[in-house]
């Protein structure tokens, strides 16, 4: 009998935006994760940390002078929770800084946009409830960063 080491999984090249995980698909057809996925935007990254029927939670990092769009959801409404840092929250007309530990919440069809300008990250725990939490229910306003409606 010959042994041989357990084979391992290759991970992505370095180059890859996400963090590496191992998947499994269930039995719904939907994957089901160890790790969570950090997509990186212009502003800086998320991580889906939880989702189900109706729901969906991210962790949101904002860098340093930046900022997420001024947009729209036409399909859903989201709560935040500052856990790390100062946000500053525009909704309609508004604006209002949030310090660690505070919440609001977005309701769907509400103008808003989430801005650091602090020079440390801001970290914010995202829950989006709605119909549709798909990243094309984002009407852009503004976007300083030229991208038009879309992903985040």
């Amino acid at each position: 009998m010959i042994r041989r080491p357990p084979r391992s999984t290759p991970k992505p090249s370095s180059a890859a935006s996400d963090v590496y995980k191992r998947q499994e698909i269930n039995s719904k057809g939907k994957f089901n994760t160890d790790h969570h996925v950090k997509i990186h935007r212009p502003w800086g990254s998320y991580e889906i940390l939880d989702e189900g029927a109706g729901f969906q939670v991210k962790r949101l990092t904002v860098r340093a002078g930046e900022s997420l769009s001024l947009q729209v959801h036409k399909h859903r409404a989201e709560h935040w929770v500052v856990v790390k840092g100062t946000a500053s929250v525009t909704k309609g007309e508004n604006t209002l800084t949030l310090e660690e530990n505070e919440s609001t919440f977005i309701s769907q069809g509400e103008t808003h946009r989430l801005e650091n300008k602090t020079d440390s990250n801001l970290e914010i725990i995202e829950v989006q409830s709605g119909s549709y939490l798909g990243e094309d229910d984002i009407v852009r306003i503004e976007d300083k960063y030229n991208r038009t409606d879309g992903p985040a």
